[in-house]
């Protein structure tokens, strides 16, 4: 039998050859191997074992008996006849990678392969240190890039005859030995596998890099198709953003399998299933049908990226995995913004009520907003009870009830979801948009207050339904030590289309430069709870909040409308 092993191999074997058990120079033993395999730090085996913590030291404490012999007296250290043990771990290493171009030249990271593999002393102490030979097998596969097993990379029946390929050795070094006993290598024709098999790996290559390109393309125009539709039906900067990040992220992922080899493989006309259609395929209602169409189908091509990745490359298997999650976040922050622009289309008046001294007052005021024509009203007191701020959200909704308007809790889904209210307002110091959803259910709006940029974008991602974006001015009702003003109500409306309310110290005197920065929709406390005639002040901020709407264009009401349809 003979081998051909790389350079690297043949040193590691030449260092090995110096170590013995005693001072016998008799054959050259596995144990010696593992010595001779740490003695080439840069090769991929040393690599491997001291990846698992095996080095020199941990050899030598496990066999204690091993001694370096030294060069022999002509000044060099003499190959030996490899012991039966090795013979099998080389036969064994070259059957398990039949698969790779044959013949195969043995690397060190081949020779370890096949150390692991046998059933000698040497093996078993490697599988307890942690290597694995069929996970080792596989990323030998993959350094190759080459698919998983397949048929052409089984073990050999014993009748086939082995038919090594021109030896390291030369033939004085060389003897025949006998067949591997059970558990170790069968003997076998590799070379006569190579020609017969071959034509098996090529097409199992060939048809898996198929599914690869498949996937790629399914993926990249699904992706496009959300992207047009954030772009241009929702017209959102930010999630357009990320869909073009995303686009990028999949380039990145795509870069471990060349796009040359993606052609090569490539059969578009043979495709049998670009002939195979089903009804729903050729029916979509409205653009929102034609986006949940395409996030199903960017997600199900990431999942086949990542299954069918892992043949080639786990690191670009990993980056599918975590793109398909991002894809799931990505399609709630597009859906719910879509859902919100349509549920909150009218809604540009969000008024903010204390509790009042009592529950008549409270619920006279109410209603009398409520007919002025507020589209939201906000239960917030921090000076009530709990009992009470409940009774309080209980007739708050028994006033909205049938009319049009919103009632929102502030800071407490538990009190929103007892209160059957519409949805919960969060704070940045309060529960998350994420613990609140928990509570009060998926039909419930769920706001969040914002006070950057980076905070409106990250309540999207959160699945916020809408955000308060402030403090503009300061107002008697909530102190803080900064104040982004409306060059924040520029910046989000400038990129995000979730709807939001500029909110903090909005009154007559300064509403007209918060629309001005591109604020459709307002949210006012004291302005109208505490004016002499809280009604007509809410009906006059409402008129003049509607008007500057339809003016300047922005998300108007007709816009809303065509959003509503999609």
């Amino acid at each position: 039998m003979r081998f051909i092993f790389t350079a690297a191999a043949e040193r590691a074997l030449d260092n090995a050859s110096g170590w013995s058990f005693g001072s016998a120079r008799g054959e050259l033993e596995a144990e010696s191997l593992l010595l001779g395999l740490l003695s080439e730090p840069e090769c991929r085996a040393a690599a491997m074992l001291t990846r698992v913590g095996v080095d020199i030291s941990v050899v030598r404490k496990q066999w204690t008996a091993l001694m370096h012999n030294g060069p022999s007296e002509e000044g060099c250290v003499r190959r030996k006849l490899f012991s039966s043990d090795l013979v099998c771990s080389f036969q064994l290493a070259s059957e398990r990678l039949a698969c790779l171009p044959q013949p195969l030249e043995l690397t060190t990271e081949h020779i370890l392969l096949g150390l692991t593999a046998a059933d000698h002393d040497v093996a078993v102490w490697l599988r307890r240190q942690g290597i694995d030979p069929d996970s080792l097998a596989a990323e030998i596969r993959n350094l190759h890039c080459f698919p998983a097993e397949d048929e052409s990379c089984r073990e050999l029946d014993a009748s086939d005859e082995f038919m090594g390929a021109t030896a390291g050795l030369s033939s004085s070094d060389f003897r025949e030995y006998p067949p591997c006993t059970a558990g170790q290598a069968s003997s076998g024709t590799l070379f006569q596998r190579a020609v017969s098999s071959g034509t098996s790996a090529q097409t199992s290559m060939i048809h898996s890099l198929r599914v690869i390109d498949a996937a790629a393309n399914r993926a990249r125009e699904g992706l496009r198709v959300i992207e047009d539709y954030a772009r241009l039906i929702l017209d959102d900067r930010h999630l357009t953003r990320l869909c073009k990040q995303m686009r990028h992220d999949l380039a990145d992922c795509l870069a471990a399998v060349s796009m040359d080899r993606r052609l090569a493989a490539r059969e578009t006309q043979a495709d049998v299933g670009t002939t195979l259609n089903v009804p729903t395929e050729g029916r979509r209602e409205n653009p929102r049908d034609v986006l949940r169409a395409n996030f199903a189908r960017l997600q199900e091509a990431l999942r086949s990226l990542e299954e069918f990745g892992k043949l080639f490359d786990a690191g670009s298997a990993a980056a599918a995995k975590q793109l398909r999650y991002s894809a799931y976040t990505l399609e709630r922050a597009v859906g719910i913004t879509g859902r919100s622009i349509e549920r909150l289309a009218a809604a540009r008046l969000y008024v903010l009520l204390d509790g009042r001294r009592s529950p008549e007052e409270f619920e006279r005021l109410a209603r009398s907003l409520i007919e002025a024509g507020a589209d939201i009203l906000q239960l917030r007191d921090k000076r009530l009870g709990d009992r009470e701020l409940l009774a309080r959200g209980r007739l708050l909704v028994a006033a909205t009830r049938g009319s049009g308007t919103l009632a929102i809790v502030n800071d407490r889904p538990d009190l929103a979801a007892l209160a059957g209210a519409d949805g919960v307002h969060v704070g940045q110091e309060e529960v998350s948009v994420k613990d609140a959803r928990r509570i009060v259910g998926p039909d419930a709006l769920v706001g969040a207050s914002t006070h950057s940029i980076e905070q409106a974008r990250q309540a999207v991602l959160d699945g916020a339904d809408y955000i308060g974006v402030g403090p503009v001015f300061p107002s008697d009702t909530k102190r803080f030590e900064r104040y982004p003003g409306v060059e924040l109500l520029r910046t989000v409306a400038a990129e995000i289309r979730l709807p939001a309310y500029a909110i903090g110290g909005i009154n007559r005197s300064n509403i007209a430069e918060v629309l001005a920065a591109g604020a459709a929709r307002v949210a006012v406390g004291s302005a109208i709870t505490s004016a002499d005639d809280p009604p007509r002040a809410a009906k006059e901020l409402a008129t003049t909040i509607k008007r500057s709407v339809q003016v300047q264009g922005g998300t108007s009401a007709a816009q809303s409308h065509q959003c509503s349809k999609n």
